[in-house]
């Protein structure tokens, strides 16, 4: 799979289509060539039918759609029809994936061949497990806690389920392990484009409004994987804050749209992310 000479890898993530303005922003998406590719980062929708919608809808438009789920894909809401928890909800959304022609992270890891390739493309799914606390809160129950007494919850807690493992950090460690060993069997001649839900560093939440909140958004496991796996950029999404960082010389994007009362009095307009040709400013 490859992209032409003419295309770009764009990006996008958090769009939250249960919102109306949401949902008629994903309805103005385009590509500006017939070859750009979409790497979709999470937190497409809530529900399985506007999650099938959304990416239908998207990869209708684009050359290539890439999906990685967010919790918010994983999460089972009392109005979803479809009832499936855990691992048996993520498999029926790459099952409807597949159906699209989406590529999620259980298929192949395409390559980019347009400007800026050519580069592996890998779409990664890999949760988190509460490493990231703050400072004196010395084990994952201490941090719950804290969280509880504060009232910072992610809604995870009640409605990410990870069936069949007995818990969250279980299934991230799981996840991780799989992840690890496929990423270590690429192709090592070719750099790579890594793209999460969550950060793989815990560098991006350091500016989170709620410190405690940072216990949802990833794994102390993959610290060094941006320099281990030859990581030309990182894509991801979760804490709607968007913009470019750069940890150990290598480009974060954090690429989400986020709640319509946060991108709303933004004074630019929200767009697409551009990941390759890489921006020269």
């Amino acid at each position: 799979m490859a992209g032409d000479g003419t295309g770009r890898l764009l990006a996008i993530s958090d769009l939250h289509i249960g919102y109306q303005e949401n949902r008629s922003f994903v309805e103005t998406l385009r590509p500006q060539t017939p070859h750009d590719w979409l790497l979709v980062a999470g937190d497409v929708a809530d529900t399985v039918a506007d999650i099938e919608w959304a990416l239908g809808l998207l990869a209708e438009r684009f050359a290539q759609v890439v999906w990685v789920p967010g919790n918010h894909e994983l999460w089972t809401p009392p109005a979803d029809p479809v009832t499936l928890r855990g691992m048996e909800r993520y498999e029926h959304l790459v099952d409807r994936c597949r159906s699209l022609g989406v590529l999620t992270p259980e298929d192949p890891y395409p390559v980019w061949t347009g400007p800026g390739g050519p580069v592996q493309i890998a779409p990664l799914f890999l949760l988190y497990d509460y490493s990231w606390r703050p400072e004196g809160l010395d084990t994952p129950e201490a941090a719950l806690a804290e969280a509880h007494r504060t009232g910072i919850v992610c809604t995870d807690e009640y409605l990410l389920h990870p069936d069949p493992y007995p818990t969250r950090a279980q299934w991230c460690a799981a996840r991780v392990a799989l992840t690890e060993r496929r990423l270590a069997a690429r192709d090592p001649d070719l750099p790579t484009i890594l793209v999460n839900h969550y950060p793989l560093v815990r560098e991006p939440t350091r500016v989170l409004w709620y410190p405690i909140f940072a216990q949802w958004c990833g794994t102390d496991a993959t610290a060094d994987w941006h320099l281990r796996f030859d990581v030309a950029a990182m894509v991801y999404g979760h804490l709607h804050i968007p913009r470019t960082t750069v940890h150990d010389g290598v480009r974060f994007e954090e690429v989400s749209l986020g709640y319509p009362r946060e991108w709303k009095p933004r004074t630019a307009p929200p767009a697409l992310r551009q990941i390759l040709p890489a921006p020269t400013s």
